[in-house]
């Protein structure tokens, strides 16, 4: 594996593998009064983000010291970016100075694919890479636009492995901002890959196009939906890319997408509930839905660490090891 751009380059097999990798990792650590292992010593990861994050950032950022890799946050209001320098040229300078692997959130979807269309194109000429001349720098996607997050879609696929023993046969509900979500995408594709059965509650309005073609059904009750589901993930509502009105207003929302607590009532005992934060807590999810025991949204953070120390395995250690 090169790079990691989409779960469509997953197939179950290798996901099963990046879970299982995951799982090994995890019980590495346990007990480890310092959580170091050599893995990935005298590599280097850069991560890259042109959007705020704070769980995927900080995450990659410990899954790469956790295996002793030097890891570098490069921030891009602080990088020559803010000079307006293109996104060729920042990746291109990053394998020069010697990233074995770029981690990058960027606005504009397609652009982790751009950046690994360039690494293999730049290798493939003999460019300097991070081993020298020749070499190729990995490219994992962070999240592109409202294309795809397929990190997270492994963790939340880790989450419902740890809580109810498996994905396959599972009933998956996906709740919210379906539009504007990569989160929703990612899950849509890798679940399903991974056996499971997926459908989306969204208004209407929220529902991208061509969501038809999906591996999944589309519904609009979310209380006549709960009662089949093993999982609920709740979505952002993410207002910081709506241009115009997409729902009434943020009451009318919770009131008939929101999970609630007499709503989170229809679900099944063991039903687990899922949310990729930040939280709106009270529009997308009662405060206490969010901290019951059947929410795992702590367990997601936690695991998207181990996902992503094994991400980084398969890209910079698999192919040695």
């Amino acid at each position: 594996m090169r790079h990691l751009l989409s779960v469509t380059d997953l197939d179950a097999a290798s996901a099963t593998a990046l879970l299982d990798t995951a799982d090994r990792l995890k019980q590495a650590l346990l007990g480890r009064e310092v959580r170091k292992l050599p893995t990935l010593r005298g590599r280097t990861v850069v991560t890259m983000f042109y959007e705020n994050s704070t769980r995927t950032r900080v995450s990659f950022e410990i899954a790469g010291k956790w295996m002793s890799a030097d890891t570098i946050n490069v921030a891009a209001s602080g990088s020559s970016v803010g000079k307006g320098e293109s996104l060729r040229d920042t990746a291109a300078t990053l394998a020069a100075i010697g990233a074995d692997c770029i981690v990058v959130r960027h606005p504009a979807s397609g652009a982790a694919h751009r950046m690994a269309h360039w690494a293999d194109r730049d290798a493939a000429a003999g460019a300097v890479g991070p081993t020298g001349p020749g070499s190729a720098t990995s490219v994992v996607n962070a999240g592109d636009g409202t294309h795809e997050h397929p990190t997270q879609a492994l963790l939340d696929a880790a989450t419902v492995r740890d809580r109810l023993g498996g994905v396959a046969g599972r009933r998956i509900g996906i709740v919210g901002d379906v539009l504007h979500s990569r989160v929703a995408r990612s899950n849509v594709f890798l679940l399903a890959t991974l056996g499971a059965e997926v459908v989306l509650v969204a208004p209407p309005t929220l529902l991208p196009v061509g969501v038809a073609a999906w591996p999944c059904r589309v519904g609009t009750d979310l209380e006549a939906e709960l009662p089949g589901l093993d999982v609920v993930m709740m979505l952002r509502v993410q207002a910081e890319r709506m241009h115009g009105a997409f729902f009434p207003s943020s009451r009318e929302y919770a009131v008939r997408y929101g999970l609630s607590e007499r709503r989170a009532a229809f679900l099944p005992e063991h039903a687990v509930v899922l949310h990729p934060g930040p939280m709106v807590r009270g529009m997308e999810i009662a405060p206490a839905v969010a901290d019951a025991p059947s929410s795992a949204v702590l367990a997601q953070v936690q695991n998207g660490v181990h996902v992503r120390m094994a991400v980084l395995y398969h890209l910079l250690a698999g192919a040695a090891a």
